[in-house]
């Protein structure tokens, strides 16, 4: 019998807090009940395992960092727009680290739940938008979105990793990562020779 109170929802929430308290990988059914304070066996009503949570915990995570990210380009073009997307990318990373690394990393989700969910759809959507005011055509459009993700990605696992122990502050150089960003996505190069597409 379902404890009166328990959902689906409820439980994604109490594994994402959990996740960004301990890291994804530390998230367990048995840790998830204890912080809601059921026995195991009542969160398996609601989520089918630990797969099926972390999948849920991906979900809810990407609708968030989405509406982050909208919230924070909507009305900017350009660099102004790019600025606002990698900022938002950023702290939400910070905010909320294990949520953040459930968007980042594979895993199998229901595909019923996948297919209701807006979150993954609308960060690519989102991601395009804000890099059609560079004027670039396919398959250069891609590229630079593949760009762009893997720069704001790497510097902040980086970061979270403790991977910038130089003296110079962390702050100005996402600054200046962002400054070359801009430079390179106004100045693409031309494919080059060979160029397998």
């Amino acid at each position: 019998m379902a404890r009166a109170g328990l959902t689906a929802e409820r439980v994604t929430l109490a594994g994402a807090e959990l996740a960004d308290e301990v890291g994804l990988d530390h998230v367990t059914m048995s840790a998830v009940a204890r912080r809601l304070g059921v026995k195991d066996a009542s969160l398996y009503v609601h989520v089918r395992g630990l797969e099926d949570l972390r999948g849920r915990i991906a979900l809810l995570a990407a609708d968030e960092k989405t509406i982050r990210i909208a919230e924070a380009t909507a009305g900017r073009a350009g660099k102004d727009a790019l600025v606002a997307f990698a900022n938002a990318w950023r702290e939400y990373a910070h905010a909320h680290p294990g949520r953040y690394t459930a968007t980042q990393v594979p895993m199998r989700i229901d595909p019923e739940l996948a297919a209701r969910a807006h979150g993954p759809r609308r960060a690519v959507e989102l991601t395009y938008s804000v890099l059609r005011a560079y004027a670039l055509a396919e398959p250069d459009l891609t590229d630079a979105v593949r760009l762009v993700r893997s720069t704001l990605h790497g510097f902040v696992s980086l970061e979270a990793a403790g991977g910038f122990a130089h003296a110079r502050p962390t702050e100005a150089t996402w600054t200046r990562c962002l400054d070359a960003l801009h430079t390179l996505l106004t100045r693409w190069p031309d494919a080059a020779e060979g160029d397998p597409s």
